[in-house]
This record gives structure tokens, sequence and C-alpha cells, in this order.
């Protein structure tokens, strides 16, 4: 109902369509989240009413409850319709009923294994807004992956009843958010029940109440998702707000909103009588899973250090970002508040408690991340470079343990192809190998040989569709935004005056991302004048288009939108710096595909990964990027261009190098690229660049390729570690936690020594014995592992290590100190290296049941 003083107030009735027989099962493509990455279910949804398609926004709920009678009543007379539906319908079902090419059942056991994945967005498609950005997106393509390979798998989440915001731009350049409420009947959702039929609720504990949630279930594939609401109406008016925005509210909301995913994720499982045997915790939103977990085993009569180590076994933990403010930190004084009951049902202290999220970087606050990392076994960066940084920054869980060795490792992201992938593409993939190639996305082989067989001008005319269509989709949108506004609609004409036909030849750069001000949008921006000459060049001009979203406490992020704005309405920059708002999944699949050039010009090494640049790759469009995050593992030379950082520097500095270097290689490298035609009139440098970066990129930065480095590397030890720890009444973790127990106790008083005096040389085929000899208080000899590190030296005084050589026990001495030795022996008993050898020695716990070797974070250098 609106209500309007000069008009009176406006009713709305939906007069809902009758569905014929022949699409009884429409229903069923609108309730399933396949509809996100499978086109032919969205454009049969658009063939069978347009106009409803569109003013629902591409959500099929609404659609289907809006779609007019007229049209489904034509539709099931129109015999192409019908073979369409039917289509649809039979791809449906051979996906849900055919196994995938790939075999996971080397990692996990369909029948006894299931991965319960907490993430606290989700971003399948813009119809279900649950997602901010590219934890979200990336989360969205991840379950996509799982149901693509029929793991066993469930997501836990938050159904927001207002997501994160629409963003409109004002006519000063400012960022609106606006809220808008999302009605669980306009989303793919219904109320999970269990065994006897009735709809599931759990609880949660806050300070002096109990938080009542609904549990809703939503269907992606052969995957499900648990998505928690607490818009209940036993709920109070606070209450049942807690759970109504994502990222937004107070500090304490946000213990709350990671309470409920967390703590209720967790009861929601165990209402549905649903035992995961590998847990998944995606970024440390959702990281007091851990403590519920305990509290479940310590009410079985375990100590918390046992269940601890139980707990942590099965457990994996991927960390997204080295950015300081995406990791939640909560008040002390509000954690024990929030946690009394919690505290005392694990039995340990306040103090005990609060060093799970102990953290040196912020001595008086309660770390998620830290607790996620002291709680999972299976740790992992989103890239290569965000291992290494992740592996620094959460260094003090393992403080003896070189950054270089501790248990963080890394598992680069990708992109889920069906969905980003543009039909055109998509279209012509099937012409050339039928649905062949969606079971080669990882193979290397088949993609270098595959892009080489599609000529260069069939390649070029589909980067010319796509282009076109891109134009067509920004000028809509563009048009759109400026008449609304006073001072922009008398521009209109000159602001769009480059999104026409007649311009799908001049250079198009995008850069759509979340506008956080390490991501550096202005970066471009240094040299104004620089810039005014390269895009309004006669010859060669340039269009910049730019899209992304503020976070609504973000001030610069949204300074530097308005900064943009300001630059777009100025006369040399008219119709040549374009600035779209609300950016989302749609345009993202929209106008992505279809600009030349992606460009991505991070704050070194703040990137994490970065996945928006593999969408575009994937379309042919060339990345120009600061090599941080994925690109400097996918950028070869060939496959776009690589921006170098200066970390070295100052920040000013910095800049200046960067934004130079940016500008030179766009001058000089890009525009001649793209600009300079063969005797034929093609771009050949360009097109055989576009191949590169599809060859190269496909087969190494999809889901599938990440999922399959999870399941071997993550889940699958996880599983194991879990069921070993869990076996004969959790005995052992019980082991391992008494052993860990007695090792912290005796550390400090264990020392060594080297026995053997190394001599200044030997000649080549002698031996040479090294001997060790250890104190090891209450320790026995197998609690520890001694390894001499060899390598030959280098300039910088630093060795280059190239193996390693374990020592083995001989004896305990008179004195109480345990014997080890290691013999550099070859298999005839001689020295076989030459030349100068450094050797240093090391010592550290051992246990069998460790799932890493350097897990206890203690370890002596002699």
């Amino acid at each position: 109902m609106q209500k309007d003083h000069t008009k009176g107030t406006r009713y709305n009735v939906e007069i809902q369509a009758v569905l014929p027989a022949r699409f009884e099962r429409l229903g069923e493509l609108a309730n399933d989240l396949y509809f996100s990455w499978n086109r032919n279910v969205r454009r049969l949804f658009r063939h069978l009413d347009p106009e409803c398609w569109n003013a629902s926004r591409h959500n099929p709920r609404v659609f289907m409850r809006r779609m007019r009678q007229e049209c489904i009543n034509r539709a099931a007379q129109d015999p192409i319709l019908l073979s369409e539906y039917r289509n649809v319908l039979a791809e449906y079902d051979t996906y849900l009923e055919q196994k995938p090419a790939t075999s996971i059942e080397q990692h996990l056991s369909p029948d006894h294994d299931l991965v319960a994945y907490f993430s606290a967005e989700y971003g399948f498609h813009e119809s279900v807004p649950l997602y901010a950005g590219g934890l979200g997106i990336l989360a969205g393509d991840y379950c996509k992956a799982m149901s693509n390979l029929w793991v066993p798998f469930i997501g836990i989440g938050i159904l927001y009843r207002h997501g994160y915001f629409t963003q409109l731009i004002d006519c000063d350049g400012n960022q609106i958010a606006d809220y808008r409420r999302s009605d669980p009947c306009d989303l793919p959702v219904t109320p999970a029940t269990g065994a006897d039929g009735k709809e599931i609720r759990v609880s949660v504990s806050l300070p002096e109440r109990e938080l009542a949630l609904r549990v809703w279930e939503a269907r992606a594939g052969h995957i499900r998702l648990l998505l928690l609401d607490s818009d209940l109406p036993e709920n109070a008016a606070e209450d049942r707000a807690l759970t109504a925005e994502l990222y937004g509210g107070t500090s304490e909301t946000r213990i709350a909103q990671e309470i409920v995913l967390g703590i209720g994720g967790v009861r929601a499982l165990r209402a549905l009588q649903l035992q995961p045997t590998v847990w998944h915790i995606n970024e440390g939103h959702a990281a007091f899973q851990i403590l519920e977990r305990c509290r479940e085993h310590i009410a079985d009569s375990m100590d918390f250090e046992s269940t601890l180590e139980l707990v942590a076994a099965g457990t994996a933990f991927t960390t997204h970002t080295p950015v300081p403010a995406g990791h939640d930190i909560f008040e002390y004084d509000a954690m024990t508040d929030y946690f009394t009951d919690m505290i005392r049902e694990l039995g340990i202290s306040n103090e005990h408690f609060l060093a799970l999220g102990a953290n040196p970087q912020n001595p008086h606050g309660f770390c998620m991340t830290s607790l996620a990392m002291r709680g999972s076994r299976f740790r992992n960066g989103v890239s290569r470079i965000h291992g290494d940084i992740a592996a620094e920054m959460e260094g003090y869980v393992w403080p003896e343990i070189d950054v270089h060795d501790n248990p963080v490792s890394y598992i680069t992201n990708g992109t889920d192809v069906e969905t980003y992938l543009a039909g055109s593409w998509a279209a012509l993939f099937e012409m050339y190998m039928g649905g062949g190639w969606r079971a080669n996305l990882t193979d290397t082989q088949f993609w270098e040989d595959f892009i080489d067989q599609i000529p260069d001008h069939v390649f070029l005319s589909i980067r010319q569709l796509l282009k076109a269509a891109a134009i067509d989709n920004i000028r809509e949108r563009a048009i759109i935004q400026y008449e609304r506004c006073a001072r922009t609609k008398s521009l209109v004409g000159r602001l769009t005056a480059q999104l026409t036909p007649h311009n799908i030849n001049t250079l198009m750069i995008g850069f759509a991302r979340r506008f956080a001000t390490y991501k550096r949008a202005g970066l471009i921006f240094h040299d104004l004048e620089r810039l005014s000459r390269l895009v309004n060049d006669p010859e060669r001009p340039l269009t910049l288009v730019f899209a992304g979203k503020a976070h609504p406490s973000d001030e610069p992020g949204q300074a530097l939108l308005r900064r943009i704005f300001e630059l777009s309405l100025q006369p040399e920059f008219q119709g040549r710096i374009i600035l779209l708002e609300n950016y989302n999944l749609s345009m993202t699949r929209e106008f992505m595909p279809g600009v030349d050039v992606w460009l991505n010009t991070p704050e070194y090494p703040l990137e994490a990964c970065g996945t928006s640049g593999m969408k575009a790759a994937i379309n042919g469009v060339l990345n120009l990027s600061v090599t941080d995050g994925w690109w400097a593992e996918g950028f070869n030379g060939e496959n776009g261009w690589a921006i170098t950082p200066h970390p070295e520097f100052d920040h000013d500095t910095r800049e200046d190098l960067e934004a130079e270097e940016l500008m030179n290689i766009l001058e000089y490298q890009v525009i001649p690229a793209y600009y300079n035609r063969n005797e034929d009139g093609q771009p050949e440098a360009w097109i055989h660049m576009a191949r590169a970066t599809m060859q190269t990129i496909i087969p190494r930065f999809n889901t599938i390729r990440m999922a399959m480095d999870y399941l071997g590397n993550s889940y699958a030890p996880a599983a194991r570690e879990g069921r070993l720890l869990q076996a004969n009444a959790a005995a052992g973790a019980r082991e391992l936690a008494g052993w860990k127990h007695k090792v912290t106790a005796a550390w400090p008083s264990v020392h060594g020594r080297l026995i053997t005096d190394i001599p200044a040389s030997i000649t080549a085929g002698d031996r040479l014995t090294l001997e060790v000899a250890i104190h090891l208080d209450d320790l026995a000899p197998d609690d520890l592992i001694i390894e001499c590190i060899r390598g030959t030296g280098k300039r910088d005084g630093d060795s280059n290590d190239t193996d390693r050589l374990l020592f083995y026990y001989v004896e305990t001495d008179k004195q109480g100190e345990a014997l080890y030795r290691c013999e550099l022996i070859d298999i005839d008993g001689g020295c076989t290296i030459s030349g100068l050898q450094q050797f240093r020695i090391r010592y550290y716990p051992c246990h069998h049941l460790l799932s890493h070797p350097f897990e206890c974070g203690m370890m002596h250098w002699l």
C-alpha cells in the first residue's frame, strides 16, 4: 500500500496466473538457485513474458507471481516455447541425475562425509541480495562448484531482510544508500522442516535474553543452504532487526549477528540431525561455531583442551583479507557480557576464553581471525601472495616458527565460468565442441588447442558483439541515471555521446569493484592533463567506465566516488569518463565481458586475490593490473599488462611511481596494441593477447580447480584427522591434548648443544657425522624431531637451503641428556657434496597426531 496525499491511497493486488499443465514444473526451476548459473533457465523466463521479466528485476519468484495469464496461455500453444521449456527441463534433470566427469570420491565419501560451509554472505544472483562484494560472490561461485562436483555440502548463512544497500548517486555525486526490504516470499527459500514436518526453530543466548531464529532452506542444484532469520514475533523489535542488514549497525550488532551465524548455524544443523565431518569457516565472521562445538563435547564429559583438539582437527579456515578493517575485533567487556553462559559451560576462566582471540596487534580486543586460526588445523589465504601475508600477519599463533614454515598455506580463488562466460562465447564453444568443453575446464592443453582453432575473424566478431551489447547496456543505465538529476539531465547527449554503435572501435577500459580506498580507483587521475590528452586523441581515443559501492561508513571511499563524478562532468572528460551507480551481479554479467581492458590498481599487498579480473579475462578482456593477488600468478607477459608495485617507498612516492607506470603502459603499450591494424584491417597483436588470456586464465582460475584444491588440501585431511581424533571416545584428542600440555610445560627448560666440532674443511668423499645433546626435561626422546638444514651460502649472507636431514636418537647419557646423530653420507659411505656448505640445526615437538609438523609453534635453533 502506498499513500499519496494528492492522489489518494494506492493498493496493490497480485493477480497470479494459473499455470497450464504443460508448464507445471516451471515453479521448480524458479525455486532452485540453479537458475543463477544456467542462462537457459533465465532465457526461458524472459521468453515467456519479457515485460514481466524485466519489471520483476529478473527475480524468478516475483516473475512467477506476476506473469500475465495471456502470456503463459499463449506459450502453452507455442511449439517453439514448449520445445525450449522441455529442453531446459531435460538439461535440468540430466544435471541432477548424471554424475560429473570429475570424481571427488578419492577425497570424500558421499555416503559418510558432509562439508558444512559457514559464510556471512552469498552472492548467487542480484535477485537474492545476500552479498556485499567479493567475499559473497566468491562464496556463491564456490557453492556452484560444489553442486557441479556433487560434493556432500551444505552452506550456512543469514537471511538478511534488507541485505546490502542499493546505491544511488545524486546530483552532486554523493552516494545514497537505499536499503530495500526483501520478503522471503520473493526469494527461492522455504522454511526448513524436521523429520516430523514441523518448521525448525533454534535459539541463541544474548545478554539477559534468548533470541529465537527461524531457519530457511534454499536449494542450489545438488546442495542446499540454511539461512538464519531473527525476524520473528516472539523477539523484541530490536532483536527482530538483528539480521536485517549485512555489515550494518554497531559493534554489538555485529557480535550478535556472528553469534547467530556461528552458534545458531551449528544448532540449525543439529536440529536437522546433520553431522558434518568437515567444517569450513569462510572468513572469521563464523568463528563462534568453534565455541559451540566445543560446548557440545564438554557436555559429553570432555575437558576443554581435548575438545578443542577434536573440533580443530575437522575445521578448515579461509582468511580473505590483509586489510585490518576486514578482521572483526570486539572489546573484552562486550565478549564477557555476551558469553557469560558459554564461558561457564566451557569450564574455563575469562582469561583463558579471551586468550582464544588474543592478537598482539590489538591487545585489548578479541579477534575473530585469531579464534579461527586457533580453532582450525587447515588454514589458507586466497592467493600465493596473500598466503604469505596471512602467514606473517597471524604468525603470532606460532611464535617460534618462521612465517614461511607456519601452517598457513594458500588456495587461489577462481570464478564460475558457467555464470560469467558471455552467452556468445558459450554458443561458439557449443558449436565447436558441443558440451564437452565444460568437462575440460581445468585442462590447460585443451584450452590452448581449442582457442587456437577459432579463426581470427570469428574471435574478433565475438568480441565486437560483446562490446556492442556492453555499450548498449552502459548507455541505458547511464541515461536513466543522468535523467534523474537536474544537473545532468541537460547534458545527457554529451555524457553519452561515446556510447553509440559508431564508437565500437573506441578503446574502452572498465573499473568496477568495491570503492575501498586501497583499491585506488583514482590512481589513473594523478596526471589529469595527460589523461585528457589520451582520452581525447582524435585518432586513438579512450572511454573509461567506473562502477562500485563504498561502505556507508567509508567516507574516503565515498569522496573518491564524488571526485570521479565531478571529473566526468568536466568539459574535457564529458562522455569519456562514465560513473555508473549500483554495481551488482547483473552489471558484472552485462558490461564486463564487453570492455577491452580491465583496470585493477590495488595498493600492494592488500588485494588478497580479486576475482573481477578473472571474470573479464575468461571473456577475452585484457587485464592491466598491479601484480598483486591472483594477477601475480596469472600474468605471463603475453596475456595482459603488469604494473610493478613499489612497497619499498613511502605512500606518496609509490603512488607517483605506480601512477606514472600505469600511464606509460597505457600510452605506449595498450593504445598502440589496440589501434594498430594489419593488412587485413585487424588488430592482430590484440587478438593474440586476447587469445592468450583465455587460454591461460580459463583452466587455472575457475572454481572447479579451486574446489578440487580445497577437497585435496583441506577437506580430505580434515575429515581424516577428525575421524582419527574422534575414534574410541575421542581417545586421540585426549592423547594429543595431554601431550601438548606436557610439552608446553617442559619447553622452557628444553635446551640443546652441538657435540661435534665442525671442521673448517673436509675432503670430498670423507664422512661427516653430527651429534647433538638435548636436555629434555620431562619429555621423551621421540617427543622431538631434530633436523639439520643444509644449504649453500648466498651473497647477502643468508643461506640457500637445499635439503633437510633428520637426526636419530642414540642414547641418554649420564647427565640425562639425549644424544642424537645425523650422518651426512651417500650410498657408498662418503660425502659427495662439495664447495662451501652451511648447516643449521633445529629441534621442535613432534607427535603422530599433529595435523602440521609445526602446529605447536615451538622451535629452538642451535
